[in-house]
């Protein structure tokens, strides 16, 4: 295994030449792409055989709701189990899940508990895969690798629902979910043999997987200092990206409800510009003196939805407003520094399952306000909601 040296400045070159990175960043890859194939083609799919919306919408959602219980029950496992191990079998999972259904022969309720299954799992094989980050990628590199990961987690996840609409069009909706498959069981291969066998970095305790999970979930919670931090990367985040819970009718009111595309790719723009430059291009001491200005910037551009601006100008504050997601590369690393490696995975794990709830709250607390004030007004009330976040954890945010 060859790492950065922590006192070098890190460059895409020397962060792409650490082989098991590689590995690593080809598997995100796979899994977003393949994920979101998987996701629009079942619900295609399910669509046709139902004729139901809301089975359709049940299955589009279904993989995302388990993550808190696989994040309160299963994160111990991404410090308990070696990490080839674990992302292979993950893979594995993934591919079986993936091929079952492309069969088309499954009630609803048995697609609904496979797609539970793999949902449980997903945060243990992100924790996995965050928890190898540090060791790889020292000091900046350790922020240009995950930007990295983020802004192409971005790309891919749009990229593959661009492909999954142009393979509809091409081929059946089984088709596209074989072609997932393959890229599960692409993932798995890779995982088994290009992965170095690295041991635990915890050993296995006689409490038991949940009440080990629970143990140090408690742990970290109970801490004043990563108490902060997780906090800090879950709540401007997961209160700003409320918004697009009302971009759909925000932009009906517009006169162009096709427009609500636009509004979320400017959206996903703007946070791969954020952490193309905060990751990439500032130094480290500007990054952690713009903290909290960069928190802060998520929720601003939010305020002026209050005045309902025309389209080219809401797409351009949206960009603006997730440009501030780079914020969180500092927050990371001060987490990673927090904790010792035995339960890093755990907290990393446990940062991403909270950060995924807590935007499927955020969206889902902004559409239900949507149902009483207009699109724009909720957006603000978002923006505002978020200012007072960052104001409130501006401790763990300077």
């Amino acid at each position: 295994m060859t790492a950065i040296p922590s006192t070098a400045a890190a460059r895409y070159r020397d962060v792409f030449g650490v082989a098991e990175f590689r590995t690593l960043f080809s598997l995100q890859t796979l899994q977003v792409g393949g994920d979101s194939v998987r996701t629009i083609a079942l619900s295609v799919q399910t669509y046709a055989l139902t004729g139901s919306p809301v089975a359709a919408a049940l299955v589009f959602a279904a993989g995302m709701l388990p993550y808190v219980i696989g994040g309160a029950l299963l994160l111990s496992l991404a410090d308990r189990l070696p990490a080839r191990r674990l992302l292979a079998g993950y893979h594995v999972l993934r591919f079986a899940v993936t091929a079952l259904l492309a069969l088309g022969i499954l009630p609803l309720p048995a697609v609904l508990a496979l797609l539970v299954a793999v949902g449980l799992f997903a945060p243990v094989g992100g924790a996995a895969v965050q928890a190898r980050l540090p060791a790889l990628l020292p000091g900046d590199g350790y922020v240009l690798g995950r930007s990295l990961f983020t802004m192409t987690s971005a790309g891919a996840q749009i990229a593959g629902q661009a492909a999954g609409g142009l393979l509809l069009a091409a081929i059946s909706p089984a088709g596209a979910l074989w072609l997932a498959a393959a890229g599960a069981a692409l993932a798995a291969l890779l995982a088994h043999t290009r992965l170095p066998d690295v041991p635990p970095t915890a050993r296995s305790s006689s409490s038991g997987l949940a009440g080990e999970t629970w143990r140090t979930n408690r742990l970290l919670l109970g801490r004043r200092p990563t108490r902060g931090l997780l906090l800090a990367g879950w709540l401007p985040i997961s209160l700003s990206v409320g918004s697009e819970g009302v971009a759909v009718p925000y932009a009906a009111g517009s006169g162009r409800p096709d427009a609500a595309g636009l509004l979320l790719s400017a959206a996903a723009v703007g946070m791969f510009a954020g952490n193309f430059v905060v990751g990439r291009w500032m130094p480290a001491a500007t990054r952690e003196r713009l903290t909290l200005p960069l928190a802060m910037l998520t929720g601003a551009p939010l305020l002026l939805f209050a005045f309902e601006p025309g389209l080219p100008a809401a797409c351009a504050l949206m960009a603006a407003g997730t440009f501030g997601l780079g914020y969180e590369l500092t927050v990371q690393q001060r987490l990673v520094d927090a904790v010792p490696e035995e339960i890093r995975g755990q907290a990393l794990g446990l940062s991403g399952s909270g950060l995924m709830t807590g935007q499927a709250a955020g969206i889902g607390a902004a559409g239900a306000l949507g149902e009483f004030l207009a699109p724009g007004h909720v957006m603000a009330l978002c923006g505002a909601a978020t200012l007072a976040a960052c104001l409130c954890l501006a401790r763990s945010l300077r």
